[in-house]
């Protein structure tokens, strides 16, 4: 039983593979030749404007990580 479920995953896997090297090929041809079309331009300017939004909150995150970090630590010298 155990050894059909491992041939099952292998012959998955290689199938799976097989699928996705050829579009990733593909489309890596289609970037070189083609580029980033006109039309997604406006959509490739939003899509950096979340980008960069997304990095600002995380710093702001990072941010309030260390200071709870430093709360913590305060406290437990305080108690130990």
């Amino acid at each position: 039983m155990h050894q059909v479920l491992i041939v099952a995953i292998v012959f998955g896997s290689i199938i799976i593979a097989l699928a996705i090297v050829p579009v990733t090929i593909l489309y890596a041809i289609r970037l070189i030749k083609g580029g980033v079309s006109d039309n997604r331009g406006g959509l490739a300017d939003e899509e950096a404007k979340m980008i960069q939004e997304i990095y600002q909150s995380m710093s702001q995150m990072e941010e309030r990580v260390e200071t709870l970090e430093t709360i913590l630590l305060e406290k437990e010298k305080k108690d130990g």
